[in-house]
């Protein structure tokens, strides 16, 4: 073929991707605007309470909340009082009339009620039991209650739906909504979410079509420098789309209705202030008062704090920041993984497959809330110096090295531990470069790199090291609570799997790895690459070695590790010892797929390759996600701005087992900064059911003065959480002088 006919064959190529890129953002485009007219959510309103009566105000609301036992684990951040009961409500839309069959399954007792008629009654204190009822529905939205409550001991919640004698399946989210809409509103919007994900994804493989089209011909160097940026365009629109409708609207929609998201909105806020205010007093947080470092009670994030500080420093809103850090590390992930494996196998779409696979699985996208699952970029930059300094022990690999571990080591406490088994189990696979003479050249090496990360790292731990030392650390008993079980590994929200099989095991903890990963990994084992390739070598390794940690104190020997390694002290949850298992298989995945174009015709390995990141891509997908609006912090918070000494408390305290209150109270800190005796963090100190005991009797002069005695000055009064108490009440008292009020929250200084 001539250079003339090569370069039409070139221009021809370049003029359909970028045609087809520039119809499927149109389509995309033109979806997701109507689908945003539409106004429709889907899913029910959810209230829990901590009672067994659903009296009172509700511990935690949710709107568009699923009804099924993760859902209660989620609204209990997985750790659930003994005693509870939840209500959810809304509309169901149906489509065909018929009779209906509705079964709920419960542990212990529920009700389900069709337009205020009882249809199925599951009452009473019982183990795991179904009962159903019948009840003719017509088309069009039907009003839906169900209340569930839990007495004490194992708790379990599933719904289930025939129409006309056929076989029960879960209820689909999409059928229901929390507002009264036509079942055409409805399906109309189910629609236009599927064109709208599907476009979105091929927007991105488009896109990556047309930026090789446009580079095709030129020199190799090129093409690398371009693939980088292509795979970098790639993964942001991966992370739109996989979060989607969190891009919409980043400074408002979020995951508020879960405490964890709210403390660590208020973690990235505080890094940022204090950081340029009062950097050696970074962990004497605002929050507990007068307890010290009590930054240390959660993950301090350095490197997402300091990703997010520039656009708290421009003004940006807390959950704005929270919401783009967040995309940073899912596309951050994603990007440092393909590069690694692009670099070891040669191939692009190996390199793609598994930066896909690792930052959108089970594990991220069910802890949205969680920043630090979703910052594991250094990982993989990690393993590459690491496999470099076994190969050619060089002080350059060893520093390299070094700064990648410290900057994965500052994302998380967990990710530093995680890391640090990872990498020790990485070379432990590879006797070949460290056994006999080679250990002498070798050892020097890595005793440079532990000891600058550990310089690097020794003023970030040394307070960790200080509340460890006074007490602050996890027993084996945490650990077995919260250590993995085989459910886990087939737990994911994905909505191609959890409708079909997912929701018959779902648990706590998602970390199944995914289909595709699962398929091409399993290739790569069954091929031998995974042993011969010292590099699939030590991922396998990795893998095998999460895995057994997940299971924590129930693996024997694990409680002599424990004991041996300190480290394992700060490590509440062993289950997520499983996010190895997800970075070896993604891993794994790209080895696997290079065996597999190994074995194809050459003409078969472009689309076969198309396939597979379009599999890898709708895998996991759980969009569009179930968000919240976020509205702003009130504004009577700004009035204690020019109170310079200040110190607060916001009443009533909640209760020890309802701490996780504290979070929003601790959003709202954000707008004054002033020391504050409510808290909420993976701690609590004997302080804080101390001073509950003592601000329990607010408004009586005795309350008061204990307040007083701690050095609190001011106190934010929610009056709707009081029985029978208002303004008027409190301005009747002496000891109290009212500044400001709005809405059911007044402001008063302690005289």
């Amino acid at each position: 073929m001539s250079s003339v006919d090569v370069t039409g064959v070139v221009s021809r190529n370049r003029g359909r991707a970028i045609f087809w890129l520039v119809a499927l953002i149109g389509l995309w485009t033109a979806a997701a605007a109507a689908r945003g007219a539409l106004g429709v959510s889907h899913g029910l309103q959810a209230e829990f309470f901590d009672n067994d009566a659903r009296a009172g105000a509700p511990a935690a609301t949710r709107r568009a909340s699923p009804i099924s036992t993760a859902a209660i684990a989620g609204a209990w951040d997985a750790a659930p009082p003994s005693v509870f009961s939840a209500r959810w409500y809304g509309y169901l839309a149906i489509g065909r009339p018929g009779s209906y069959t509705f079964a709920v399954t419960s542990d212990d007792g529920s009700t389900l009620r069709v337009d205020g008629a009882l249809v199925v009654d599951n009452g009473g204190a019982h183990s795991a039991a179904t009962r159903s009822g019948q009840v003719w529905l017509g088309r069009g939205p039907h009003f839906v209650t169900l209340e569930y409550f839990q007495a004490g001991g194992a708790y379990e919640l599933a719904w289930a739906w025939a129409r006309d004698g056929g076989a029960l399946s879960p209820v689909p989210g999409w059928v229901l909504t929390p507002t009264r809409f036509s079942y055409r509103r409805v399906l109309l919007a189910r629609v236009l979410d599927s064109i709208a994900t599907s476009a979105l994804a091929l927007v991105a493989l488009a896109a990556v079509w047309a930026a090789y089209e446009r580079r095709h011909g030129r020199s190799a160097q090129a093409v690398g420098r371009h693939a980088r940026a292509a795979s970098l365009a790639l993964f942001v629109a991966l992370a739109i789309l996989q979060t989607w409708p969190l891009a919409t609207d980043p400074g408002h929609l979020s995951r508020n209705d879960n405490g964890d998201a709210v403390l660590n909105e208020w973690v990235l806020s505080w890094v940022a202030h204090q950081a340029v205010r009062d950097p050696l007093h970074l962990y004497d947080a605002n929050i507990f008062h007068p307890e010290r470092y009590t930054l240390t009670y959660s993950e301090a994030m350095i490197v997402q704090s300091a990703m997010g500080a520039p656009l708290r420093w421009l003004g940006a809103s807390p959950v704005l920041t929270y919401n783009l850090v967040l995309l940073a590390g899912l596309v951050l992930t994603g990007w440092t993984m393909s590069l690694v494996m692009a670099r070891w196998t040669g191939s692009w779409t190996a390199g793609l497959t598994s930066g896909i696979i690792a930052a959108f699985n089970a594990h991220t996208l069910t802890r949205l809330p969680h920043l630090q699952a979703q910052h594991t970029e250094f990982v993989p930059l990690a393993l590459l110096a690491l496999d470099a300094l076994l190969r050619d022990p060089r002080a350059g690999h060893a520093v390299r090295l070094a700064v990648w571990f410290t900057l994965e080591a500052l994302t998380s406490v967990y990710m530093l531990v995680f890391t640090t088994f990872a990498m020790t189990i990485a070379a432990m696979a590879r006797p070949e470069a460290w056994w006999g003479r080679r250990i002498w050249k070798l050892a020097p090496r890595v005793a440079l790199a532990a000891g600058v990360a550990g310089l690097a790292l020794l003023p970030f731990l040394l307070p960790y090291w200080i509340v460890y030392d006074q007490g602050l650390s996890r027993s084996l008993a945490d650990a077995r609570q919260y250590s993995a079980s085989w459910t886990d590994y087939l737990t994911t929200p994905s909505r191609f799997h959890y409708p079909w099989w997912s929701h018959l095991v779902a648990s706590g903890n998602g970390l199944f790895p995914g289909a595709v990963a699962l398929l091409l990994a399993g290739v790569a084992i069954a091929s031998g690459a995974a042993l011969k390739d010292a590099r699939a070598r030590m991922c396998l390794a990795i893998g095998l070695g999460g895995l057994v940690l997940s299971f924590g104190p129930k693996v024997p020997g694990y409680a002599t590790l424990y004991e041996l390694v300190p480290l394992l002290h700060s490590i509440r949850a062993p289950a997520r010892f499983g996010y190895l298992v997800v970075v070896a298989a993604a891993l794994l995945a790209g080895f696997g797929l290079v065996e597999l174009r190994r074995w194809m015709p050459s003409r078969a390995r472009t689309p076969i390759s198309v396939v597979v990141l379009v599999l890898a891509t709708l895998d996991p997908l759980a969009a569009p996600l179930r968000l919240v609006r976020f509205n702003g912090i009130p504004a009577i918070y700004q009035e204690l701005r020019g109170e310079p000494d200040a110190v607060v408390a916001e009443l009533p305290l909640p209760a020890p087992r309802s701490f996780f209150q504290n979070a929003n109270y601790m959003l709202n800190s954000t707008a004054h900064w002033k020391p504050m005796l409510n808290g909420y963090s993976g701690f609590l100190p004997l302080s804080y059911r101390k001073h509950v005991e003592l601000a329990g009797g607010f408004p009586q002069p005795e309350s008061i003065a204990a307040l007083r005695a701690i050095g609190v000055t001011h106190v934010f009064v929610h009056l709707d959480q009081f029985r029978s108490l208002t303004v008027e009440d409190l301005d009747r008292i002496g000891e109290l002088s009212r500044i400001a009020v709005e809405g059911p929250i007044a402001l008063y200084r302690i005289e």
